[in-house]
C-alpha cells in the first residue's frame, strides 16, 4: 500500500508505519495497518511527553498549539485531518503530489479550513516555510500539495527518528533495507521511553545515551546487512543522516554522510580475520572518566571518538592511520574525556595491525595494491634492519624526522652502514621512490603519511620478534617528539 520515494522524510515515515505494524515490506502493508499507527499518533501527539517533544518537528501544527490546551477537540479535528486522508474514500483535489506522484488529498489541513486543500505548510512537512510566505513557489502559490499517504508518513516520521541534543536524528540510505532497520531500531526506542516517561509522570521524552555520529555507527553495526560476509557481486550502499530541528525561528538542519566505502570498510573490521583487534581499537577510543572524583560519578561515555572520526573521512585519513593504527598520542584534546591524548605506543603495540591498515587504504583511501605491497615490503625490509643491527638511533630518527631532506638522509646513511658491513642494501632505488617520491629527488606530497605507513609495518614486525622488549624507551622518545608536530 506503501513504497518508498527516494525522499528521506517520507521514507523514514514508511519505514517506520512498517515497522509499527511488524512488516518487513511497506508494499505489504494494509489500510488497517495505517489505521493503527494513525490511532497511536492521535492519543499520544496530544499528550505528554510527545506533546512538548513534537515542537521540535512540528511546531505550530494542531498537536502542539498552545491555544489547543483547553480545546482538546480541535486537536483531534487536527489528527483526523493530518492522520486519515490516506482513505480510499478520501477526495482529491486534482493535483498531484510532490512526494509519490500521487492525487493530493483535497482536506484542507487546519482546523479553521482556512488553508488550501491538500496544500502542506512547516507546521505539517518540517523544514518547509511557513504559509504566509510565496517566495520558492511557483507562481508564489504557497504550500506544497501532499497525499494523504505522504502526509501520514511525514507525521510518523519523527517516531522513526533518535532524540538527539534537542533535535531529531534521521537515517536514509539507498538500501531500504538499512533505513527500516534505523527506523525501527528507534521507533522501539521511543515507544519504551513515551511508556517510562507516562508510569514516572514526566513530561520529558529522554535523550539517546551516544552522541548522534556514536549512535549512527552504533546502530549501523547492529544492521544485518553488516553482520554477515560481503559477497564480491553485493551492492554497496551508503547512508546519509539528518540531524533536525522545525523548531520556532532555530529550523537548522546538519548532514552527516557515510559513503560506501567507509561501510564497506567496517564490514570486513568486523569479519573473522580482523574483529578481535580492531575492536580492541574500538574499545580504547571511548570516552574515559575526567581526573575530578564528583566528575566520576555515574560516568557514562557518550562518545567513541573512532567512531566520530569516521565522518571526516577521507579527509581527516592522514591523522586518523596515525592516532588509531601508528597509537600516536594527540598533543590536543577535544575535551577532558579524549582518550586518544594517552595513546602511547609503549603500552599499545600491540594494536598496530598491518591488515587492518592495508585494508583501510585499499578501501578508504582507493591505494592501488601495487602501492599498498611496496609499503609492505619496504616496512619488512627496514625492520629486518633493525633488529638485526639493533640501530635504535635508526628507529627513532625514521620515527620523528619531519624533514624530508633529513629524513631521506638518514635512511641513506643506515643503508651505507649496511653495506660496508659486508651485507647487501636493505632498500634499494626502486621502492624508494615507488613509497617516497615522485621522482628526480622531489617528494611525495603524502610521504609522512607513507613514513607511517611503513612504521605501521616494521612496528607490528618489530613487535612480533619482541625486539621492543628490550628497547621500549624508542617508544617513549617518539610519542613525546611526534605529539608536538601534529
Amino acid at each position: 500500500m506503501l513504497k518508498y520515494t527516494g525522499h528521506p522524510l517520507v521514507d523514514v515515515g514508511v519505514a517506520t508505519i512498517t515497522a509499527f505494524a511488524g512488516k518487513q515490506r511497506p508494499e505489504d502493508l494494509t489500510e488497517a495497518d495505517l489505521d493503527s499507527i494513525a490511532d497511536y499518533i492521535a492519543r499520544e501527539y496530544v499528550r505528554q511527553p510527545l506533546l512538548s517533544f513534537l515542537t521540535v518537528a512540528f511546531p505550530n501544527s494542531g498537536f502542539t498549539q498552545p491555544a489547543y490546551n483547553k480545546q482538546p477537540e480541535k486537536r483531534q479535528i487536527y489528527a483526523e485531518r493530518v492522520l486519515r486522508a490516506y482513505r480510499a474514500e478520501a477526495e482529491t483535489s486534482g493535483e498531484i503530489c510532490v512526494f509519490t506522484g500521487e492525487p493530493a488529498a483535497a482536506v484542507s489541513f487546519d482546523v479553521t479550513g482556512e488553508l488550501r486543500p491538500g496544500r502542506a505548510f512547516r507546521q505539517h512537512v518540517p523544514l518547509l516555510t511557513g504559509e504566509g510566505l510565496i517566495n520558492f513557489h511557483p507562481y508564489g502559490d504557497a504550500g506544497v500539495p501532499v497525499s494523504g499517504k505522504a502526509l501520514l508518513a511525514i507525521q510518523a516520521f519523527p517516531l522513526g527518528c533518535a532524540k538527539c541534543s534537542g533535535r531529531l536524528l534521521a537515517v536514509h540510505s539507498d538500501n531500504p533495507r538499512l533505513t527500516y532497520h534505523f527506523a525501527a531500531e528507534f521507533l522501539l526506542e521511543n515507544r519504551r521511553a513515551v511508556q517510562l516517561a507516562q508510569e514516572s509522570g514526566s513530561s520529558k521524552l529522554p535523550e539517546m545515551k551516544f552522541s548522534q555520529r556514536t549512535l549512527l555507527i552504533d546502530v549501523l553495526l547492529r544492521a544485518h546487512e553488516l553482520q554477515r560476509e560481503a559477497r564480491e557481486d553485493e551492492a554497496l550502499f551508503s547512508l546519509t543522516a539528518y540531524h533536525l530541528t522545525n523548531s520556532g525561528q532555530e529550523a537548522d538542519l546538519d548532514i552527516y554522510h557515510l559513503p560506501m566505502q567507509i561501510i564497506s570498510f567496517l564490514r570486513e573490521m568486523y569479519s573473522a580475520p580482523y574483529a578481535a583487534q580492531w575492536k580492541a581499537i574500538v574499545r580504547r577510543a571511548w570516552e574515559v572518566p575526567p581526573k575530578g572524583k564528583r566528575d566520576r560519578e555515574d560516568f557514562e561515555p557518550r562518545k567513541n571518538w573512532l567512531y566520530e572520526d569516521l565522518f571526516d573521512l577521507p579527509q581527516n585519513a592522514a591523522q586518523f592511520i596515525r592516532t588509531y593504527f601508528l597509537r600516536v598520542a594527540l598533543s590536543w584534546a577535544r575535551g577532558k574525556t579524549d582518550p586518544c591524548t594517552t595513546y602511547s605506543l609503549q603500552n599499545e603495540a600491540d594494536l598496530v595491525s598491518w591488515a587492518i591498515t592495508a585494508s583501510f587504504l585499499r578501501r578508504i583511501l582507493g591505494m592501488e595494491k601495487e602501492r599498498v605491497e611496496q609499503i609492505r615490503q619496504l616496512g619488512d625490509a627496514l625492520a629486518d634492519y633493525v633488529a638485526g643491527q639493533n640501530d635504535r638511533r635508526f628507529f627513532r630518527d625514521f620515527f620523528t624526522t619531519s624533514r624530508y631532506d633529513y629524513f631521506r638522509s638518514a635512511l641513506i646513511k643506515a643503508n651505507l652502514t649496511y653495506v660496508r658491513s659486508g651485507k647487501p642494501p636493505f632498500i634499494t632505488l626502486d621502492p624508494y621512490i615507488a613509497v617516497f617520491e615522485e621522482g628526480d629527488g622531489v617528494a611525495q606530497t603524502d610521504w609522512r603519511l607513507a613514513r607511517d605507513l611503513v612504521l605501521i609495518r616494521m612496528i607490528e614486525q618489530l613487535y612480533q620478534r619482541g625486539w621492543f622488549q628490550s628497547n621500549a624507551e624508542v617508544l617513549v622518545e617518539t610519542v613525546e617528539e611526534t605529539t608536538e608536530e601534529l
